[in-house]
Order: structure tokens, then sequence, then C-alpha cells
């Protein structure tokens, strides 16, 4: 089974070195406090971001009271740490300095360069979302890509692991102007934060982000895959519009003879699946393949999740198609034994479905 994050990061070593970096900048720091504080009888069971936020918790028990002071020591302290364990710094700013915008907001900028602040400026969103986006389309303009980033990663209405953002779920507006100035951004990782802005913002309000993607497309090779990027649930849904935009027309094609195998397996254990794409079509015709699959959660329902198979352009004729799928457990997704229906989908329209029966072995 893979490792849990929770035990690669803060481990003994790391939050060792961590507090060798406070004790550094602050030499009155009382480690065996701060690890007394640290290890008590909750820690055991915390998960990798409360375990983050208690160890937030526990510096600010074993710093000085000033805020002003405090973040001294912790920027002092920033550049030596690296991984998930840096994200205390901005997770402090979160808790500590709501009060304090004109010192929290800059070193939220500072701090994101060592371990994102995208979780913690979502407490300054939430308490004023108009001072905060203009402070983020600011930072937009910086110079370091991580800040740019942060503009964007630090807005999505639905970031993982972060607080939800209500406000923007019903209304994007306020993000709009910082993804327009990062769409085409030299940085791949903030074009990335850009595209996933856009498709959080889809599983609202799926017409404006058309919109903005039919108007960012064909700009320049950045935009376009940013735009592809961002239109994957709408692609994964069979959006019609969405499958216009990248030339992905519905029938003409027919998807046969899936067959998957073998047909019982065991939790941890992968299947071959195969079928045939066949293009009626006189020319050749752009297709995108999915597999969808109808997990059996602990209820005895079911839920789907789509994966892309391929996409490319077929030419007239019959394709055979041969992958093969893993119903091993993940840290995202745990497997309950029951019928597993595979469904094989092109260009959003469903075709040949199989059986597969999955059990604890």
């Amino acid at each position: 089974m893979p490792e849990k994050l929770k035990d690669i990061f803060f481990t003994d070593q790391s939050l060792g070195d961590f507090a060798q970096a406070i004790q550094a900048a602050y030499p009155e720091f009382d480690r065996e406090r701060f690890f007394r504080l640290v290890y008590d009888e909750t820690w055991a069971g915390l998960e990798l971001k409360a375990r983050m936020h208690h160890v937030a918790t526990a510096l600010h028990a074993t710093l000085p009271e000033d805020y002003a002071q405090a973040l001294a020591i912790l920027k002092q302290a920033a550049p030596k740490v690296r991984g998930f364990e840096a994200l205390v710094f901005a997770d402090y700013v979160g808790s500590y300095g709501l009060d304090d915008w004109n010192l929290s907001m800059p070193a939220l900028r500072f701090f994101t360069r060592f371990g994102s602040a995208e979780f913690a400026v979502r407490e300054f969103l939430v308490r004023d979302p108009g001072r905060a986006m203009a402070y983020l389309l600011e930072c937009a303009d910086d110079k370091d890509a991580d800040v740019r980033r942060l503009a964007s990663e630090g807005c999505r209405p639905r970031l993982p692991w972060g607080r939800a953002l209500p406000a923007f779920q019903k209304d994007p507006g306020p993000i709009l102007p910082v993804l327009e100035k990062l769409k085409d951004d030299v940085s791949e990782s903030v074009r990335n934060s850009v595209a996933n802005n856009l498709n959080d913002i889809s599983k609202d309000h799926p017409e404006l982000v058309l919109d903005i993607c039919e108007r960012w497309y064909g700009q320049n090779e950045h935009t376009d895959r940013v735009v592809k990027h961002a239109c994957r649930t709408l692609l994964k849904k069979g959006n019609p519009r969405a499958m216009r935009l990248f030339g992905l027309a519905r029938g003409s094609f027919k998807l046969e003879n899936l067959r998957a195998e073998p047909g019982q397996v065991a939790i941890g254990g992968e299947v071959h699946y195969t079928f045939d794409v066949v293009v009626e079509a006189a020319e050749p015709l752009k297709v995108r393949l999915e597999l969808a699959v109808d997990y059996v959660k602990a209820s005895g329902k079911t839920s789907r999740k789509v994966f892309q198979i391929r996409e490319d352009t077929f030419a007239p004729g019959r394709h055979n198609i041969r992958r093969k799928f893993s119903f091993a457990d993940m840290s995202t997704r745990k497997h309950y034994p029951g019928a597993h229906r595979l469904a094989v989908v092109a260009n959003g329209v469903e075709g040949a479905a199989a059986m597969v029966h999955v059990g604890r072995g």
C-alpha cells in the first residue's frame, strides 16, 4: 500500500530540522515545550493538513506574543525549511494574522515562495473578498512565479483540501481579471493554475467558462493548452459545446465489442479490456476515447468516474484498442466489493459496456 503523505512529511527528522531553523532565528525558542505540544495525544490520529495546523498552533504557543516579532522570526527561518512543513508559516499567518492585513498579506507573499500560501490566503478572502482580491491582482504582476501562482491558486472556488469560497462559487467575476492577466504566463505552473481555476468555475458556471475558452482558444500555444485543461470536466461530462470547440464531432462512428478480462478480480488486481472503434465517415475523424467506471461505494450505491484513454484522429474503418485498468486502492479512492460497470465513451457518447465483479480476494 502506498505510504501516506502524513508519514512522509512531519517526521521526527523533518520536525527536528524545522525546530532547528526556528531556534537559529530565535535562540530563546523552547524546543522541548514545542515538541511536547506537537506530540500530544491527538498527533497520531491527525491527517496531513491537520498536522500542519497543529504544528502552527504549537509554534504560536512558543513564539513571542507580539505578532510582528513572531513574523520576523518566521521570515528568517522560512528559507531553511522545505516540503509540506514550509506551509506551516503561511498557516500561522492565516490563523493569527487576520486582524493585521498590512503585515499579513505581504507575509503570505513572502512565505509562498517556500511553501504555497494558497490555503492560508483563503482566510482573508472569506473575511474581505474585495480587499483580498485587489491584493492578489497585484500579486499577478509579481516577478516571482510562485507569487503569481498564488494569485490564481489561492482564489480557486473549489481548491482541493482548501476552505470553500462559496461567494466565488456563486459569482466568480472577481477572479476573472487575475486569470486574464495570467492566461499566457511564462511559467507553466502558473498557467496550470489558471486552467485549474477555470475548471473549478466550470462546475458551477459552464457557459461562462466556455465563453472565455472560445475567446482564448487559438491565441497561442500556451492559451490553447490552458483552455484544453480547463475544459477537462466539461469534456468528461460530454458537454456538446466543449466537444465542438476541440473539433470532436458526434456521430459517424461506433464503439463495439468491449470485453474485460478477467470478469472477476480482487481488490488490488487489474483487468485488461479491449474494444473496437468503427469510423463510418468517409474522412478521418477526431475522437476522444474515455473509460467510464461506475464504482460501488460502501453504501452499495455507485459513483461514476471518467478516465481519458486517448484522443486521436482515426482513419475510416475498424480500430482495436487494448488497455488495462487497476482496482488497487489509492489515497484518493477506496474500492468496495460488488459489480462495477465499465463503459467506453467517444466524444461524449457512451457506447459498449461490460461488468467486472470486484471482491475482497
